[in-house]
């Protein structure tokens, strides 16, 4: 437990993840200066854009992007903005008071489906593929009990956000098993608080994401299965959107933020020492632990057919009472 809480002191996140709640915390980070006239001289509606984020692993591309240059070349002046998750992103996206925000696909669905004007313009993190091996777990204790995914009936299982992409994973994992989701008891907690939480059984597993996955096996914990490799084939967690109303007026700025996001999650693909580097430059992952660290994949693509998987288990699952416009929600090209 005292090297739990060493790690834990060392990691510090405020993250509650992309459907987390929060209000921005006013902390950010600005892109090196690229003037405006660069951004007109492009055709570019704005050439000054300010990007909703959250402090965790998953949007190490974008801070690369700014870092190299990526944003820049395009004629985009970038500044990311930290908040505790994207329940303070959202609004602040649809009001204006934003141009872009990164949310997981959950959100988004759900949001869309009350009516508010929501529009994936690039992809964020999609899962390795590997049960074993992703960057996101249901972790146990080593002596629990819990041997596959079917254990889970009737265990308390602690995820970030109740109603979301993490418990609508899990019940379905548990579902395909031939168990009775319904049996599973979700317990809502921050993601910082997952490990001694499970540590102090509290919980019999929890649904972490990284670092926290690796924290929680460093003190002795054992993962289960991803709950983000399945059941959900390739999913894509999360994505980075803006709203209707700004795509309208803004096409070329959109165009050359989508451009630029899909050379930086490529970057980021192609180069993991130097997502393990940036990673100091905006949370508080000791060294040690990023370097055992889990990463996403980062496609420059979005998934649209695991994004409509993900609305329609919403939609079973009682989140939503019918689908949304997944058109309307879904990248155009």
């Amino acid at each position: 437990m005292k090297k739990l809480a060493s790690a834990l002191a060392a990691v510090a996140l405020l993250t509650l993840t992309a459907c987390g709640s929060g209000s921005p915390s006013g902390s950010s980070t600005s892109g090196a200066p690229s003037s405006a006239a660069s951004g007109a001289a492009a055709g570019l509606e704005k050439s000054s854009i300010e990007v909703g984020v959250i402090p965790i692993v998953d949007v190490a591309p974008i801070y690369l992007g700014v870092q190299e240059g990526l944003f820049k070349k395009e004629g985009l002046d970038v500044k990311l903005t930290l908040a505790q998750g994207g329940a303070a992103i959202v609004p602040a996206v649809t009001s204006g008071q934003m141009d872009f925000g990164f949310s997981n696909v959950t959100s988004l669905i759900v949001g869309r489906q009350k009516g508010l004007p929501l529009k994936i313009v690039a992809a964020g993190p999609q899962t390795t593929g590997d049960e074993k091996n992703d960057f996101a777990a249901v972790v146990t204790k080593a002596d629990s009990g819990i041997k596959d995914i079917k254990c889970l009936e009737g265990k308390k299982v602690g995820v970030n956000t109740l109603a979301n992409i993490s418990d609508s994973t899990v019940s379905e994992a548990v579902k395909q098993a031939g168990g009775d989701p319904s049996k599973v008891q979700f317990v809502e907690m921050a993601f910082p608080d997952m490990p001694a939480n499970l540590a102090k059984g509290n919980v019999d597993a929890i649904a972490a994401v990284e670092p926290f996955v690796t924290l929680a096996k460093n003190d002795g914990a054992v993962p289960v299965f991803s709950n983000y490799a399945y059941p959900v084939k390739d999913l894509m967690v999360a994505t980075y959107f803006t709203s209707d109303q700004y795509v309208q007026q803004n096409p070329k700025t959109v165009a050359a933020f989508t451009k630029a996001m899909k050379a930086s999650q490529q970057f980021a693909q192609d180069n993991p020492d130097k997502v393990r580097a940036v990673l100091s430059t905006y949370t508080k992952i000791d060294a040690a632990v990023a370097a055992k660290l889990t990463f996403p994949k980062f496609p420059q693509e979005v998934n649209k057919e695991s994004t409509q998987k993900i609305a329609e288990i919403s939609k079973e699952r009682g989140l939503i009472p019918e689908l949304p416009d997944m058109n309307a929600l879904l990248p155009t090209e």
